[in-house]
């Protein structure tokens, strides 16, 4: 099963709020998750980024792969440092 770790877009029209899954990627971008693991509020000033630290790196350790905007926000949440590919 191909897994990524990857958004999942809830909130109004024009008010996005996302939620980081683990997700098989077959599965639709709002569908079916395996798992949260934090959330995203753009909206806010500067922009909200909560991760479940412990659960990123077990799911990462695993192989899982991310989006690269996933990428961006673990970089910015200090799951991940710049260096990490």
């Amino acid at each position: 099963m191909a897994t990524k770790i990857r958004l999942r877009r809830l909130g109004a029209k024009k008010a996005p709020f996302y939620r980081i899954v683990v997700a098989d990627s077959r599965s639709p971008r709002d569908g079916r998750f395996i798992e949260e693991i934090g959330y995203y509020d753009p909206t806010t000033d500067p922009a909200t980024v909560k991760v479940d630290h412990e659960r990123a790196a077990a799911w990462l350790k695993e192989g899982v792969q991310m989006t690269d905007t996933v990428r961006r926000l673990f970089v910015q949440a200090g799951v991940l440092s710049r260096d990490d590919g």
